[in-house]
């Protein structure tokens, strides 16, 4: 296969057996450690079932081209980035789809210091060497070192500091691991919090790695997968739940009454929080829906700084700003002091600390945000030309906008809503949101409108 096209904006996708197998990851690795001149390489893989075998090659690559292998093992991607920086790789990869359908895989890549890779001077590089395979003998083959105890336990430190374990009170809390990466990870964590006498009382739905997915691909942006932790939700009575997907990077949340909690929100919440702490802070976020933020940002006299979605883009301007924490309506959430990257366990210790300290229930937290700024949710759309999609919207919308941002698609503003209109970096996909000031109604209204313009198939 001389055209890898599993190659994607930011990390690697592939259709196993299509355009991506174990010969396909031994090049791209092989390439990886030759690019960067690695000397060591931190790997870990997810719960799917090719995952362990790629992992294999992938190490077996890594060691060819003369480079260390710091083997985790069955790990998160969070856990890979913080490995990179605690163990001071010169890089890591883990071997996962996250949230993919059952027949993907791929790959997260991070150089040292757990920094993205560059598409330009990185990203394209290792591409054309795995096409072209003209791969460096190596004077002396690496070795391989499992270090999967003492990263976790490092990971699970690092975490914990994010929060302060006196403060925790009795929670109650549903834990839907979708049969991914999370459960052994959440139960060290929770095996330390129990050590130090934390109050807090977990449910665990679907917490064991299956490479099956006999509960489905563990994606809980998707609204089918809502019942699933909702329904446990209230039938325990939990202060309120979460939701991982199957690298867990993103964390998910519900409230104490079973209802989803958007993204936008969480991250609010968390901004918020930072600001308390460290007073004049920056805060990243991406352009999809910004105005509950923006407005939590001013009122704590923070600086809101606008990104590019996706991972890369978020933390290069978090470490072009010195942001201390940065966040997605899609869940992913980062952080300055884990190394710039995305963690989705930070995010729901920091939510129970302030569920605890505040003694108000997340659903009070941000029923007031819920009534100020309504919003859509991400809708997407199979359409023939995502071009032709958009640009049809524009024709339609952009001499009645008061302003027009092509940060990330396009994003229109008007007197009482606002919506961007992207296509998705790593799926066939044109992705709608809305939001507004005060009218949950209008907002639905509007979605309306614009998917009759838009054309396709709601996906």
């Amino acid at each position: 296969m001389k055209n890898l096209s599993c190659f994607k904006t930011y990390d690697i996708r592939g259709e196993i057996g299509v355009n991506i197998d174990e010969s396909i990851v031994y090049r791209i690795c092989r390439a990886t450690s030759q690019h960067l001149s690695a000397k060591s390489i931190v790997v870990g893989f997810d719960a799917r079932k090719t995952s362990p075998d790629y992992a294999s090659a992938a190490a077996k690559a890594i060691q060819d081209s003369g480079s260390d292998v710091i083997d985790i093992g069955l790990a998160g991607t969070e856990e890979m980035y913080w490995a990179v920086s605690e163990f001071e790789a010169c890089a890591g990869i883990i071997i996962t789809a996250s949230h993919n359908p059952i027949n993907y895989n791929g790959m997260k890549i991070v150089k040292s210091g757990s920094q993205p890779l560059c598409q330009e001077t990185d990203l394209k590089i290792i591409k054309r060497l795995s096409e072209q395979k003209k791969f460096i003998s190596a004077k002396m083959r690496g070795k391989k070192h499992d270090r999967s105890v003492e990263a976790r336990t490092a990971y699970t430190e690092r975490i914990l500091s994010f929060i302060n374990l006196n403060a925790l009170k009795p929670l109650k809390i549903v834990v839907n691991s979708g049969n991914g990466a999370a459960g052994p990870t959440f139960d060290a964590i929770a095996q330390r919090l129990s050590a130090a006498n934390v109050p807090l009382d977990f449910i665990r739905i679907n917490h064991t790695p299956d490479h099956r997915f006999p509960n489905g691909i563990p994606n809980p942006l998707l609204q089918k997968n809502h019942l699933a932790t909702a329904k446990v939700v209230k039938e325990v009575q939990a202060d309120f739940g979460i939701a991982f997907d199957g690298d867990f990077d993103r964390c998910f949340f519900f409230d104490g009454n079973g209802l989803f909690v958007k993204g936008e929100f969480i991250v609010g919440l968390l901004a918020e929080i930072f600001l308390q702490r460290e007073l004049g802070a920056k805060i990243v976020h991406d352009p999809r829906v910004v105005w509950n933020i923006q407005n939590i940002i001013d009122c704590k006299n923070g600086v809101a700084v606008q990104s590019k979605t996706g991972h890369a883009f978020i933390k290069q301007t978090m470490r072009k700003h010195r942001a201390i924490y940065g966040g997605e309506m899609s869940a992913h959430h980062y952080f300055r002091d884990f190394a710039y990257c995305d963690s989705g366990m930070i995010p729901w210790l920091m939510v129970a600390e302030l569920v605890s300290i505040s003694g108000i229930q997340l659903a009070d937290l941000v029923k007031k945000r819920f009534a100020l700024f309504p919003s859509s949710g991400e809708t997407n759309f199979y359409v023939e030309n995502v071009e032709e999609a958009i640009d049809r919207v524009l024709t339609e919308y952009r001499t009645k906008a008061v302003s027009f941002d092509d940060t990330d698609g396009v994003s229109l503003v008007f007197t009482n809503w606002r919506f961007n209109l992207r296509g998705s970096n790593t799926e066939p996909l044109l992705r709608l949101n809305l939001e507004g000031r005060g009218s949950a109604n209008f907002i639905k209204a509007k979605v309306t409108n614009i998917a009759k313009i838009i054309g396709g198939n709601i996906a």
